[in-house]
C-alpha cells in the first residue's frame, strides 16, 4: 500500500489501482527514497515492495549511465517542478523504456515529497524505431527495383517479336507490376508526410479553391468522365498536409475503379452534424469497395494477412483526415455506388483564400 500519509482516501484507492508504475518518495540528502509503491510498480518493474521500501530509488532502477539525467530530474522536483520525460530505467528483466512524470507534493507529516509515475513505452518505442527503419529502406528500395524492373521489361519487350500471345500477356503484366510498385512506393512516402505532421500543424484552409482544381484536372485528364460539384463559394476548414493529395486520391479511385466508359463522379460539401462540423462527401456510380476493405479501413475489422485491404489509397485519405482532426466513414451513393464521406472541422473564413495550391 502507499503510505497512509495521502491526503484524500480516494486518490490514494486510484494510484493503488492505476495501470501505470507509481513511486512515492521522499528526498533524503536530494536523492529519492522509496515511501511506497503500488501493484503496477512491483508488476512493470518486478521487484517485490517490501524489497523496494526504505531504498534509495536511483539506485534501484536508475542505470549507471543515467544517474547524472536522474540527479537533475531529483533536483527539479526538490525546486517544486514537475518532470516529463522519456527515460531508461533497470526493472528485474533488464532495461525498459517509460514516460516518466515527476509531481512534487507536500504532505503533513513531511513523508513523501513526490511521486514518480512511470507508463511502460518499450514496446512502442522500439516498434516505432523499427518501422522506421524498414520505411526508409522499403521507400528507396521498393522504388528503385521497380524502376530496374520496369525498365528492363521495356526493354525485353522491345525486342521480342514472337507473335507469341502468351509471351506477350506475361510481358504487360510485368510491366503493369512495376507501374504499381512504383506507385505503391509514392504514397508510402505521402503516407509518412502526413504521420510527420502533428495534428498542432493543421491550418485553415478554403476547401472550394481545391476541389475546382482537382475536378478541373480530371475532367481535362479524363473527358469522358462526368464529374459534377454541389459546393459553395467559400468553405473554411482545417486541414494537414496531405490534404490535396487525399482528394486527388478520391477522385482518382472513383473514375478508375469505374469499368463504364462515362464514369459519374460527385463532388458535394454539406452540412454537418453540427454547426463546427460539415462533410465534403466524393460519389460515384462504379463497383462498391468491398465490404471487408471498407471495415479494415475503419478500424470495424482487425488487419490480417488475408484482410488488410488492396493498397495504400485509402489508408492515405483515412490519416489524412484523421491528422486534420476529422472522421473517414464509407456509405452506399445515391447515385448508385459508392459515397465517402470526409467529416471536417469548420474554421473561420479566411481574409484571403490562397487559392487552389492550399493543403498541398
Amino acid at each position: 500500500m502507499l503510505p497512509d500519509t495521502a491526503s484524500v482516501d480516494g486518490l490514494r484507492y486510484l494510484i493503488e489501482h492505476i495501470q501505470d508504475a507509481v513511486v512515492a518518495f521522499e528526498l533524503v540528502d536530494g536523492e529519492p527514497v522509496v515511501r511506497g509503491v503500488n501493484e503496477a510498480f512491483t508488476e512493470q518493474f518486478g521487484y517485490p515492495r517490501d524489497e523496494v521500501l526504505g531504498t534509495k530509488l536511483n539506485e534501484r532502477i536508475v542505470p549507471p549511465w543515467r544517474r547524472e539525467e536522474a540527479s537533475e530530474l531529483d533536483q527539479r522536483t526538490a525546486d517544486g517542478e514537475i518532470n516529463y520525460q522519456q527515460v531508461q530505467r533497470q526493472t528485474a528483466s533488464g532495461l525498459r523504456e517509460f514516460l516518466y512524470r515527476g509531481v512534487p507534493y507536500a504532505d503533513s507529516e513531511d513523508i513523501v515529497d513526490g511521486y514518480a509515475v512511470y507508463t511502460d513505452l518499450t514496446e512502442t518505442t522500439q516498434r516505432e524505431r523499427q518501422l522506421k527503419v524498414l520505411n526508409r529502406l522499403l521507400r528507396h528500395n521498393l522504388r528503385n527495383k521497380a524502376s530496374v524492373i520496369g525498365g528492363n521489361v521495356e526493354l525485353l519487350l522491345s525486342g521480342i517479336d514472337t507473335g507469341d500471345e502468351r509471351v506477350e500477356r506475361a510481358g504487360e503484366e510485368a510491366r503493369e507490376a512495376a507501374t504499381e510498385l512504383r506507385e505503391l512506393s509514392d504514397e508510402a512516402m505521402q503516407i509518412n508526410r502526413v504521420l510527420d505532421t502533428r495534428a498542432a500543424g493543421a491550418t485553415t484552409v478554403d476547401v472550394v479553391p481545391v476541389l475546382r482544381n482537382v475536378v478541373g484536372r480530371f475532367r481535362e485528364c479524363h473527358p469522358s468522365a462526368r464529374i459534377e460539384t454541389d459546393i459553395p463559394e467559400s468553405s473554411a476548414v482545417v486541414v494537414t498536409t496531405g490534404f490535396r493529395g487525399a482528394i486527388d486520391g478520391l477522385v482518382e479511385n472513383a473514375i478508375e475503379h469505374n469499368p463504364a466508359s462515362d464514369p459519374r463522379v460527385v463532388v458535394r460539401i454539406e452540412p454537418g452534424p453540427e454547426t463546427e462540423w460539415l462533410d465534403l462527401t466524393v460519389e460515384d456510380d462504379g463497383p462498391l469497395i468491398p465490404s471487408a476493405e471498407r471495415e479494415v479501413i475503419t478500424g470495424e475489422s482487425e488487419i490480417t494477412q488475408t484482410h488488410h485491404g488492396r493498397g495504400l489509397g485509402l489508408w492515405l485519405i483515412k490519416w489524412t483526415v484523421e491528422r486534420s482532426g476529422g472522421r473517414l466513414s464509407f456509405e452506399e451513393s445515391d447515385v448508385g455506388g459508392n459515397c465517402v464521406r470526409l467529416r471536417l472541422r469548420r474554421s473561420e473564413p479566411l481574409s484571403a483564400p490562397d487559392g487552389a495550391d492550399n493543403g498541398r
